[in-house]
């Protein structure tokens, strides 16, 4: 079956609230909620969520102008970018991504006219395209979520040609459902919603000296105290620490038993996550989310860097890739739990054909008392209920995109 056309797009969805039936769902990443026209939940929330005015640590903390959160310096207007791939008998397949004008770009201008006329069925050799042909430009960084979106539409596009959901294509389902843990800082309202694992964004960093890691401290036992001993509790450190920083750390949260600390380095700093590692031998450690191509993670994998690798399938270069991690992952005996994955149908899909993926991320974005049902989304992703999720088992990744949703990126 032929690829006829690809092309970067906009997805402008009606205003729309989730069901709790896995046909009708709704994506909670905010990456993915960009550009997705805003509706009202029906029920008031009991007071503002966590991440309204919250303090993060990230990699800009050491600037004062910038340091209460990363949204004071990401790009302002680099919104969500989808990939449309049309086959010879009109069948079509969407991916998405982030990143706005420049992956777009990438995608009309370079990927779109190589894979044109190709195979769709040919799915390695067209993922082998994509990771050559960005070379000249650089394949990690901007390049990787524009080959993510054209690989992941490839994929749809695959699953709606054989009338089977992707997972079935990644060799059948490994799991009835996916239980997931919540992220977010109001575990209080994830508890009520049935989760029984949390990761918590942690708030201070290196600028904030010895107050801050007493801040940290108090933090993660507040949150301990809130969820009980019976619970799994982790930390995203969001690339904002040193390996001295995070050892100190670490030392400090030890009686609070956390199962992983998670992203505490700089993600290109190879040498200092094994230093990571060998100091800190007795606690659980994860990351990848920023990790670009399957590159990194094998070499994590060859040196069992970390115990736990979390790629991102909208931005690491796609499903294509993330199963090239799972097999080096699996031979290492290591976990693989993608970046907001339980939230997105393109990681529910494959946590749920993968054996080494026991557990998924669930982004909350809803403040607490407003149930998830009622947040506004794209329909056909499942919903977590009593912090579970099953996935569609409708073609592709039983996303229900309207074809008249979708218009050329660049007008």
């Amino acid at each position: 079956m032929k690829i006829t056309d690809i092309r970067a797009v906009k997805l402008q969805m009606p205003n729309t609230t989730r069901s709790s039936s896995p046909a009708a769902a709704s994506v909670t990443s905010p990456q993915h909620a960009a550009g997705h026209p805003a509706s009202t939940p029906k029920t008031p929330p009991r007071r503002t969520g966590w991440a309204e005015d919250a303090e993060v640590a990230n990699p800009m903390s050491r600037y004062p102008h910038v340091k209460r959160h990363r949204s004071m310096w990401l790009p302002k207007d680099w919104g969500a970018v989808w990939c449309k791939v049309t086959l010879e008998d009109g069948t079509w397949g969407v991916g998405s991504t982030a990143h706005g004008r420049p992956v777009a770009a990438v995608i009309d201008d370079h990927l779109a006219p190589q894979l044109i006329g190709q195979d769709v069925m040919a799915g390695e050799k067209l993922a082998d395209m994509m990771f050559r042909l960005t070379k000249p430009y650089g394949t990690v960084g901007l390049a990787s979520y524009a080959i993510s979106a054209v690989d992941l539409a490839l994929w749809d596009a695959r699953g709606k040609a054989l009338q089977k959901p992707v997972y079935e294509l990644l060799g059948g389902p490994q799991k009835e459902a996916l239980p997931c843990y919540a992220t977010g800082n109001d575990v209080d309202w994830y508890r009520e919603l049935g989760f029984k694992a949390f990761k918590l964004a942690c708030p201070y960093g290196p600028a904030d000296g010895l107050d801050g890691l007493k801040k940290n401290e108090d933090f993660i036992a507040r949150a301990r105290e809130q969820i009980g001993a019976d619970s799994e509790l982790m930390l995203d450190c969001w690339m904002a620490f040193d390996v001295e920083y995070t050892v100190r750390l670490a030392e400090r949260l030890r009686p609070y038993g956390l199962k992983w600390m998670e992203e505490c380095l700089l993600s290109e700093d190879l040498d200092a996550h094994l230093a990571l590692r060998q100091r800190l031998p007795w606690q659980g450690l994860a990351t990848g989310e920023h990790w670009y191509t399957h590159m990194p993670f094998q070499w994590a994998c060859a040196h069992r860097a970390v115990d736990i690798l979390q790629p991102d399938l909208t931005w690491v270069g796609g499903l294509s890739t993330c199963v090239k991690i799972a097999a080096s992952a699996d031979a290492a005996g290591i976990t693989v739990l993608p970046h907001g994955g339980g939230g997105t149908a393109f990681g529910q899909h494959f946590t749920m054909a993968m054996g080494c993926s026991p557990l998924a991320e669930y982004f909350i974005g809803s403040p607490p008392g407003v149930p998830l049902e009622e947040l506004p989304g794209l329909p056909g992703v499942a919903i977590a209920k009593d912090g579970v999720v099953i996935p569609s088992d409708a073609p592709g990744f039983g996303l229900q995109v309207d074809e008249g949703w979708l218009e050329p990126f660049f007008a």
